[in-house]
C-alpha cells in the first residue's frame, strides 16, 4: 500500500498542479484587469470560480459545517485559521461570501502573475523584516477601514503533520484595535490531500476535505489587555475541533 502511496501521490500531485495552474492562466487576464482597475469584489469572486474549477478537476470535494448555524460572516471581520496545507486557501472562498484579503508570505510576490495579487490586493509579509512586519500590520488595518475581511493563518507557518502550533498576537490585536469580529476556522484534514514537506515524501491524493466555520467572536469592548485571552479561546477551540476529529 504505501509503494501504491508513493507511486500515486506524485502522479496526482502534478495533475493538481494543472489543475491549479491551467484555470488561474485562463482566468489571469480578468484578474489582472480587476485588480488594476480595482474591481475587488469581481477579483474574489474570480477566486471563487477558481478554487471551483481546482477542486472539481482534483477531485476535491470540501465539506463545510458550521459550529451552530450556517451564517454570512459579518464583514469586515478577521478570519483565523490553523493552517496545514495550501489547500486552507484554496478552499477559503468556499466560506466567505464577501471580499476577502489574504496576508501571506513574502516569497509569492517573487510567483511571475500570482505576484499580482499582493501588489494590489492581498497582504504581503516578512516576518524576519520588523519593518515590514509593522507595515503588514498596518496595511491590514486599512484594508479593514475600506470594509474589506482580512484572512490571517497566526501560526505563521504550515504545519506538516497538522499538529496546532502556537499563535501569534497580531491577528487577535489587531481585531481589538478595529472592534472588529474573529472569525475561527478549522481546516481538519486538508493536509492528508496536499501534505506541505517535499513533493515526494508528502500526501497527495483526492477525497473530501472537511471544514468547520466557528461562530463569530466579539470584540466590542476589548482592550489590549484582552489579547492573550482571545488568542487564547480561539486557540482551545481549534485545539478541540481538531481532537474530536482525530478522536484523542
Amino acid at each position: 500500500m504505501k509503494i501504491f502511496g508513493y507511486i500515486f501521490s506524485p502522479i496526482w500531485k502534478l495533475w493538481f498542479v494543472l489543475c491549479f495552474v491551467i484555470p488561474f492562466l485562463i482566468l489571469f487576464p480578468i484578474f489582472y484587469f480587476a485588480l488594476r482597475t480595482g474591481r475587488f469584489s469581481l477579483v474574489f469572486k474570480l477566486k471563487r470560480l477558481w478554487a471551483r474549477m481546482i477542486s472539481m478537476g482534483a477531485f476535491l470535494y470540501p465539506s463545510i459545517k458550521y459550529q451552530s448555524k450556517k451564517y454570512n460572516l459579518p464583514q469586515p471581520c478577521i478570519v483565523v485559521s490553523n493552517h496545514t496545507s495550501y489547500l486552507d486557501i484554496v478552499f477559503s472562498p468556499f466560506y466567505i461570501d464577501h471580499t476577502a484579503v489574504f496576508m501571506g508570505k513574502y516569497e509569492l510576490l517573487k510567483i511571475p502573475l500570482f505576484k499580482y495579487f499582493f501588489v494590489y490586493l492581498d497582504i504581503p509579509v516578512n516576518r524576519k523584516s520588523i519593518t515590514n512586519a509593522h507595515k503588514a500590520f498596518s496595511d491590514t488595518g486599512k484594508k479593514i477601514d475600506e470594509g474589506l475581511s482580512v484572512v490571517i493563518y497566526p501560526e505563521g507557518t504550515i504545519s506538516e503533520t497538522g499538529k496546532l502550533k502556537p499563535f501569534k498576537n497580531g491577528a487577535f490585536k489587531m481585531a481589538i484595535e478595529k472592534q472588529v469580529p474573529i472569525v475561527p476556522v478549522v481546516n481538519l484534514n486538508n493536509w492528508h490531500f496536499l501534505q506541505n514537506g517535499g513533493f515526494f515524501k508528502s500526501n497527495g491524493r483526492p477525497g473530501i476535505p472537511r471544514i468547520i466555520v466557528g461562530d463569530p467572536i466579539s470584540t466590542i469592548g476589548m482592550t489590549d489587555k484582552n489579547v492573550d485571552e482571545l488568542k487564547e479561546k480561539v486557540y482551545i477551540f481549534t485545539q478541540e475541533k481538531l481532537k474530536e476529529f482525530n478522536g484523542k
